[in-house]
């Protein structure tokens, strides 16, 4: 079925997926299988050889997961697109695919605590090396920040959890006068929200745990690509690298860009570190993400509306020293919000708490309707202290730059009646400070 035609909201139910090429089935069937039969001996040579599509071992692809894989290219309007088991699968292929070899990743400093400490404690042994942007919000500098042998430049379209924008337009124009790429984390925001290759990203990466699938109940990844940005340039020598596996009839070998010129950045990820390291996607998994896509449009809609409501209620309170959510009006990042999102800001805020160590621990341990744990996008309402927890591997310094102070607590907006959430929040509120 041809679905570019068609808008967001038929894309998200329909792209990727024809009925009748699988026994009419209304919903994609989960393909729970670990290899495929060959038709012959000519068919195993085309699928190995790369010249005829098909499946041949569900780690490098099934039929599951490629509906999952075709209904998102088509929503964030990719050219390539492979899913993984993890986001941070998706992060690590995608930086290893870009820096292989060895050379620096120029990132914001607002991230996820786990992306920050693998970026210290894993690519370094690999010879890549991270250097934290100070003027990731100045555009105009950052230029001056950009080293001979640096590869990309990594942000989040909305961070986690300081909800900080930048103005992506303006950093992929930088990344792009010095011939590197845009790497986007866009997690939080959901093809919904923002579109980053729209604005100018190249590289896009989810962990479609959270919002994409948004019901907290399956683990997996994805990496898509724009298609426009150039490899085969001295900064990347290994997308020249010609394989034998990449022959052609007459046994002349290619190179990625030769064999997929619209899509060589995700093709080289699935034939090489998906296909050796191994971090495949389970078709139950994908099938989950494909429903939980199906009713992406309300649920965010919903999550924004609850976020905003929760961000000025907390705005007023006694015990909140401080609210952090870009659709509030006094927001440092009111403008860009304006004019980059107008579905909403995503259900992530933050805020810090008024009050004493023990007053804080004990306002959590008070929540009633909130669930208490640390991931984000599910349909429940989530609650945690992320400086403890979720960025809890930062170093005091780190948590210094990335400016997430001792008493940040942030919230992860569900699709409960607001009111509720505010009484829980209240009643929390009163017992902590009591």
């Amino acid at each position: 079925m041809a679905t570019d035609r068609y808008q967001f909201d038929t894309q998200r139910l329909r792209a990727g997926y024809e009925p009748k090429e699988h026994n009419y089935a209304v919903s994609p069937p989960i393909y729970q299988t670990a290899a495929y039969d060959f038709r012959d001996v000519e068919n195993a040579a085309g699928l190995f050889g790369l010249r005829e599509p098909g499946f041949l071992y569900t780690r490098v692809g099934n039929p599951t997961v490629a509906v999952l894989e075709e209904r998102v290219r088509t929503l964030d309007k990719a050219a390539g697109i492979i899913a993984l088991a993890s986001g941070m699968a998706a992060i690590s292929y995608t930086l290893l695919n870009l820096a292989e070899g060895g050379g620096r990743i120029l990132t914001s400093p607002y991230l996820y605590g786990g992306s920050t400490d693998s970026f210290k404690k894993i690519y370094p042994k690999f010879g890549i090396k991270f250097d934290y942007a100070k003027n990731i919000e100045d555009p105009e500098r950052l230029a001056e920040e950009i080293k001979p042998d640096t590869k990309a430049i990594f942000i989040e379209s909305i961070s986690n959890p300081n909800t900080v924008l930048l103005d992506i337009e303006a950093i992929a124009k930088v990344a792009h006068e010095h011939g590197i790429p845009l790497v986007v984390d866009n997690t939080v925001a959901t093809p919904y929200l923002y579109n980053p290759l729209a604005h100018g990203a190249d590289i896009v990466v989810y962990s479609a745990t959270k919002g994409l699938n948004g019901h907290g109940n399956a683990i997996a990844g994805l990496v898509l690509e724009g298609g426009n940005f150039n490899y085969q340039t001295e900064k990347f020598p290994q997308f020249s690298e010609k394989y034998y596996t990449l022959r052609d009839i007459d046994n002349k070998l290619r190179s990625f860009p030769e064999v997929f010129p619209d899509a060589p950045f995700t093709n080289r990820i699935r034939f090489n570190y998906l296909n050796y390291f191994g971090a495949a996607l389970s078709p139950f998994d994908a099938y989950l993400a494909l429903v939980g896509l199906e009713t992406i449009s309300e649920r965010l809609s919903r999550q924004s509306r609850n976020a905003l409501t929760l961000a000025e209620y907390l705005l007023k309170h006694p015990q909140v020293e401080w609210v952090r959510y870009p659709a509030l009006k006094n927001s440092p990042h009111y403008g860009l919000y304006k004019r980059d999102f107008p579905k909403g800001a995503g259900g992530i805020l933050s805020f810090g708490f008024k009050g004493t160590k023990e007053q804080r621990e004990a306002f959590l341990n008070s929540i009633e309707l909130f669930h208490y744990h640390v991931n984000i996008g599910d349909a429940r309402s989530l609650i945690v202290n992320s400086p403890q927890t979720t960025h809890g591997e930062l170093e005091a310094e780190e948590k210094k730059i990335a400016d997430i102070p001792e008493n940040l607590i942030r919230i992860s907006a569900g699709l409960e009646d607001a009111a509720d959430l505010i009484a829980d929040l209240e009643q929390a509120f009163e017992k902590a400070v009591s």
